[in-house]
């Protein structure tokens, strides 16, 4: 079984080699030095492999490692494939939208009077772009929104914060806001 002094001892070789620890899951040691925590496992009679990530300070502690590897264990037992589970879960954050584009998008197609979209896409532009123009729609949180719509109403724009807030909530498919409060109230 490995330890983290251990692991800080590794030293690389000219080829990649592997040191076990437990549960099935090892550490491949490649010449650059770096080490990765992997486990091999046989899914439908072949053999698969899925690696955790990187030991290290930017990576994964030993610890980490060891419960994802119990996680993808407990996902083999129940016939999932973690390594397939992995590249889906890759392949869905490359496919998703970005704020930006899913606004933008929006304000072009859905149906509305010429003046309302002006007036939300001024908005848009000005209150929401700025903040979250690259981010995945999945990674903005109702609090993000609430936090954000709390410092237009601190600037003295309450009628500007509710819009922030319907227009966010009409071009996103999950609703921000599932409080029952309102966004521009303070938190109590």
């Amino acid at each position: 079984m490995l330890t983290d002094a251990a692991l800080k001892h590794l030293k690389p070789k000219e080829k990649n080699y592997k040191v076990t620890d437990r549960d099935g899951m090892y550490v491949l040691v490649r010449p650059s030095g770096t080490l990765t925590f992997q486990l091999d496992y046989r899914m439908n009679g072949r053999r698969e492999t899925v690696t955790f990530g990187k030991y290290g300070p930017a990576g994964l502690s030993l610890a980490r490692g060891r419960e994802l590897c119990i996680d993808a264990k407990r996902a083999i037992a129940e016939g999932r494939s973690p390594a397939i589970e992995k590249q889906r879960e890759k392949r869905r954050l490359l496919e998703a939208k970005s704020f930006g584009e899913f606004g933008e998008k929006w304000l072009t197609t859905a149906p509305m009077a010429d003046s309302t979209r002006a007036m939300r896409r001024s908005i848009f532009e000005r209150e929401l772009l700025p903040a979250w123009r690259n981010r995945l729609l999945t990674e903005i949180t109702p609090d993000d929104l609430r936090a954000h719509c709390g410092t237009i109403v601190d600037r003295g724009a309450p009628a500007t914060a509710i819009t922030s807030v319907t227009s966010s909530n009409r071009f996103t498919a999950t609703r921000f806001c599932t409080a029952r409060r309102s966004p521009t109230r303070p938190m109590t």
